[in-house]
């Protein structure tokens, strides 16, 4: 079954702001195309290509992008005149790929984003994903894994260094969360998540602006509907120029990990 993949694209990076201040932080290239794309194919590689973009901060680029995807990718004769005309030339683009863009507001918390795309995501369950992160985690075996394990959310896991939201765990049951405590060597949310429809009551009350790794998932916490699936591979977010950096090096080098597609 082909899920929908939300991936949250609105924040302004500012941390990696010599890259982000002409342009949105998913948008910023790695060997030569945008860690959005990557993040898209790494879901594609699994059979997830139906997408909803959660838009902010200069979203109008991710707009663009898509919007001018054929005629970047591929040959083209522009007929003139009174009735112009643009004839695509050459194969199709291999992405075979739906993508619903939503704004959902210039400085919405990630809560609130998730909760203004709601209207597209229907009573399925679906993933969701930061637009800043690539890995070679198993997203189908962590879809099984999900299912099998019946709760509304599941997070994945993983152990870089610490500054990210830490998870305790009794075996796949998370039992609480904390958002970037100090180092310790434990799982850390790594993103990649799955959700049931039944996880909307979680989300921000009406006119309240909220992470969703704060009030959502901790009031999840507390039912004890939050599962986590541990992934000791490959990730690795771009918070940074240098993640950015590092990230290019793999690539260049041939030797990018999260490059699970063919």
């Amino acid at each position: 079954m082909n899920l929908k993949t939300v991936i949250l694209c609105g924040g302004e990076g500012t941390r990696l702001r010599e890259l982000t201040e002409v342009q949105p932080k998913p948008m910023v290239e790695v060997g030569g195309k945008p860690i959005l794309w990557h993040i898209m194919s790494g879901y594609a590689a699994h059979g997830f290509t139906d997408f909803i973009l959660c838009l902010g901060y200069k979203g109008q680029m991710i707009k663009r992008f898509f919007l001018d995807y054929q005629a970047v990718n591929r040959d083209l004769a522009v007929t003139l005149g009174r009735s112009p005309q643009v004839e695509f030339l050459g194969p199709e683009p291999a992405e075979n790929w739906r993508v619903t863009l939503a704004d959902t507001g210039a400085r919405s918390l990630t809560g609130t984003r998730l909760k203004k795309a709601w209207p597209y995501l229907g009573r399925e369950t679906f993933a969701l994903t930061y637009g800043d992160g690539v890995s070679d985690v198993d997203l189908t075996a962590a879809l099984a894994f999900h299912r099998r394990e019946g709760r509304l959310a599941t997070i994945t896991g993983v152990r870089p260094p610490g500054r990210f939201g830490e998870i305790e765990n009794e075996g796949s049951k998370v039992v609480s969360f904390w958002e970037k405590p100090a180092a310790s060597g434990g799982l850390i949310n790594g993103g990649f998540f799955f959700f049931e429809p039944d996880f909307k009551r979680y989300l921000p009350p009406e006119n309240e602006d909220e992470m969703l790794e704060q009030g959502p998932l901790h009031r999840c916490v507390a039912d004890g509907q939050l599962s986590v699936y541990a992934h000791e591979g490959f990730w690795q977010c771009m918070d940074t120029p240098r993640d950015w950096q590092y990230l290019e090096n793999l690539w260049a080098g041939g030797q990018a990990p999260w490059k699970t597609w063919p």
